[in-house]
């Protein structure tokens, strides 16, 4: 027979009320009744009923993820981000993805929002950078997070609105300086999708450590792109015929990286002895090319759960940040090396 909150209450010598706010995290609760009732919740192997749960209760226990990124890898991180969060805290976890370019996406987001009982919404770019998506979720009311690249809080956003940022300048000024100690001087770029701010922090971090170091940037090596393999494959055959070609090569993530490093392998040229390449994120994609990229770390999945346990405590009136700020750092492997020429 099924295990019901009545029984976990007599176990553990509480009220239901005492069981349910317990279970449902909220604050003001002795530790020593917490430990009282999940210990009855263990000893009994209590599941509580999700749909139960949020019809008895004027709050919801759902978190959504909305987002449109052909990368499996950061979004297979980021729902594991996000799931940590909210397995640890109680809550459920509804994956949406769509297509940002949509001219319909606001009435798709809305609709959804409105016939799902969402407590709210994790967004990742580039819906998390289109103001349009968030007035229309502003204007029905709804909790949402931001994860976006950012070098500073963005102060024009609307106040319903948390943030959890990814400070890519950073990251690639970083890896590019890198490139520039050992020697390079000839460094071309491959960007990613426009309308992702990453794909400008990036450029901009790229053309900042250049100019720094008063190196010239040459108009052929910057390589328009998007955040997939193909990408990576035509800007580096592209590099390549070149005269001079770049001894260096920054790709806007792992995925042009890796696709670069093929191209370069298929046209006989050397990694890293003729050309070095590095890419953005430290995903899979960067530990599975021969040779290994040096590339800058991103750690997705504290991403996710910091912005969802933000997210979470904002729902609950609980303390939260506004704004944090995550800084990618360079990761030294294989495809790095002092140029020959």
């Amino acid at each position: 027979m099924k295990v019901t909150i009545n029984d976990v209450a007599k176990y553990a010598g509480v009220s239901i009320k005492t069981v349910s706010r317990v279970t449902n995290h909220e604050p003001q609760v002795k530790q020593s009744t917490i430990d009282k009732v999940n210990a009855a919740i263990k000893a009994l192997d209590y599941q509580p009923n999700q749909s139960a749960r949020n019809l008895a209760s004027s709050s919801s226990y759902v978190i959504g993820f909305v987002y449109d990124n052909p990368n499996a890898y950061y979004i297979i991180d980021m729902q594991n981000g996000i799931l940590n969060a909210c397995r640890e805290q109680g809550y459920e976890l509804l994956i949406h993805p769509c297509d940002a370019s949509s001219s319909d996406i606001c009435q798709e987001l809305t609709a959804l929002v409105m016939h799902t009982q969402f407590a709210g919404l994790v967004l990742t770019p580039p819906l998390s950078e289109n103001p349009q998506v968030l007035a229309a979720l502003d204007a029905i009311g709804t909790q949402y997070v931001r994860i976006i690249a950012a070098s500073e809080l963005d102060q024009q956003i609307v106040a319903n609105g948390l943030q959890v940022l990814v400070n890519d300048k950073v990251g690639a000024i970083a890896i590019t300086e890198h490139l520039i100690q050992l020697g390079h001087q000839r460094i071309a770029f491959i960007s990613g999708d426009p309308e992702h701010q990453s794909t400008k922090e990036r450029m901009d971090g790229f053309l900042e450590a250049l100019a720094h170091h008063q190196l010239t940037t040459y108009p052929e090596y910057l390589i328009d792109g998007q955040y997939n393999f193909e990408s990576g494959v035509a800007g580096a055959n592209r590099l390549l015929s070149l005269s001079p070609a770049p001894t260096a090569i920054v790709a806007c993530n792992d995925e042009i990286a890796a696709g670069a490093l093929f191209a370069a392998r298929l046209a006989g040229v050397a990694i890293p002895k003729q050309i070095s390449i590095v890419g953005f994120e430290d995903s899979p994609f960067s530990r599975q090319t021969w040779p290994k990229l040096t590339t800058v770390h991103q750690p997705n999945q504290a991403i996710a759960k910091l912005a969802t346990c933000n997210l979470i405590n904002k729902c609950r009136r609980r303390e939260h940040l506004d704004g944090q700020m995550f800084i990618p750092k360079p990761i030294l492997r294989d495809s790095t090396a002092v140029p020959i020429d």
